[in-house]
């Protein structure tokens, strides 16, 4: 849209919808407003014969009148045949925020694991960033102007607020790399934002931002017996998240090439169903790109989770375990949480009280029952390493973990079979099993 002949007023650049708005002065000053909502001049010289776009800063942190007054100073520099020294001063100057974000997530968004990482990026900028910093130079932009953006969800969303203070700060480092800004990070945490905001870390134990709903131990073998109710694929998927104590995303992404000792029997070849061969003890070797921490994963399968494996039909030539509803993709997240909830209602509608988190009273979800795995562990006396590498979870030192080539495979496995046999409630002790390596257990 234009506005050429017309003088542009204060009252119509706070208002304008999205478009390029010419004052009409003759010095080439517009006002450039972007669909966010971002509003910043923009002055149109003509330097060695070549039309040029000079930014002159936000509006409204520059006035109507002050635009005025740099583009009229500019048109007098190119008069006096210094535009060539006006583009030097001003080329690496007049990006905004938004525009460097833009900028880096055209190069970083290329290196994200996955379509919904990619989105969160733009989604967190675009909604808490934007509004305070989107407008703003990258060259102006301090701690005050981070702390803007910030504040209003640093407590309330910790852990949104902490990824969006990274996401900051590597917007304002590229900004700084490609010679945008100079000088410190007003995003950096260390030494800066940490001496102002209280911890991330302290605010989740707080307010339980990182606890995800979890069954109680007492209520597992009945959620247990609720979900052996629930048919399909997103509850087959997810009795072998929880027998395995794997992440969602792990589970949905499985394929059969991942499982070593599960074959397909000559009995029921027909129908493609599966078993174990007599005497194989059976592992899941889930590579590095699917794991969070990127480093492969060895998970030894108890009798149950073989069980769950032979009952889910192979379809011919699909690779995943449990397939979406289109071919060759994955089941979605929500697949697992609608099977998580269907037990939830089966056991109220039986008249049972449901499955919600002791402490928050909240029903739980499918990442919450690695929290219950890791209760259930802590409370049978099994050591501390070796449930957590059963969560794949960091141990010990990295000379450690060089040297514990077998990850305790075996002793895994034992620990996994005594939690299968707790969710099916056929325990028969608490007494701590004796899990020390035997001289007849090969290492995987």
């Amino acid at each position: 849209m234009s506005r050429r002949g017309k003088r542009l007023t204060t009252r119509f650049c706070s208002t304008a919808g999205p478009g390029r708005y010419h004052d009409g002065g003759g010095d080439g000053l517009c006002l450039l407003v972007k669909p966010s909502g971002s509003r910043f001049w923009i002055q149109r010289v003509t330097i060695d014969g070549k039309r040029r776009d000079i930014g002159l800063g936000p509006f409204p942190a520059a006035s109507l009148t002050e635009a005025r007054a740099r583009a009229a100073a500019n048109k007098a520099l190119v008069r006096e045949g210094k535009g060539a020294e006006l583009l030097h001063r001003t080329d690496k100057s007049c990006i905004t925020f938004d525009e460097a974000a833009e900028r880096y997530l055209s190069k970083r968004i290329e290196g994200l694991s996955n379509e919904k990482h990619r989105a969160q990026w733009r989604s967190t900028l675009a909604t808490y960033a934007f509004p305070a910093l989107g407008h703003m130079p990258v060259d102006r932009i301090g701690l005050r102007d981070v702390l803007r953006a910030l504040e209003p969800i640093w407590e309330a969303k910790p852990e949104t607020a902490a990824r969006l203070r990274g996401r900051i700060e590597a917007v304002l480092s590229w900004a700084t790399v490609a010679g945008y800004r100079e000088g410190d990070n007003p995003a950096r945490w260390k030494g800066n934002l940490a001496e102002v905001l209280p911890a991330p870390s302290a605010l989740k134990r707080r307010k339980g931002a990182d606890h995800h709903p979890a069954v109680a131990l007492v209520d597992l073998p009945r959620w247990w017996a609720r979900l052996g109710e629930v048919g399909g694929m997103g509850a087959a998927a997810l009795r072998f998240a929880a027998l395995t104590a794997a992440r969602s995303g792990e589970v949905r992404g499985a394929t059969w090439g991942e499982i070593e000792g599960l074959h397909v029997g000559r009995q029921n070849r027909q129908n493609r169903q599966n078993s174990i061969r007599p005497g194989e003890l059976a592992i899941w070797r889930i590579p590095a790109a699917r794991m969070k921490m990127k480093r492969d994963h060895v998970a030894p399968l108890s009798r149950a989770a073989l069980e769950v494996l032979e009952a889910v039909t192979r379809i011919e030539g699909e690779a995943l375990i449990f397939p979406g509803a289109r071919a060759g993709r994955p089941m979605s997240d929500m697949t697992l949480a609608k099977a998580m909830k269907a037990a939830h209602a089966r056991d109220l509608a039986a008249g049972g009280p449901g499955f919600c988190d002791p402490r928050s009273g909240r029903p739980a979800v499918p990442h919450g029952l690695r929290s219950s795995f890791r209760d259930w562990a802590a409370e049978r006396g099994y050591e501390r390493d070796l449930a957590e590498l059963a969560l794949a979870h960091d141990v010990g030192s990295a000379v450690e973990r060089a040297y514990r080539r077998s990850d305790m495979v075996e002793r895994r496995r034992a620990m996994m079979d005594a939690w299968a046999d707790f969710l099916e409630g056929r325990e028969t002790s608490g007494n701590v099993l004796d899990l020390r390596p035997s001289a007849s257990r090969s290492a995987w």
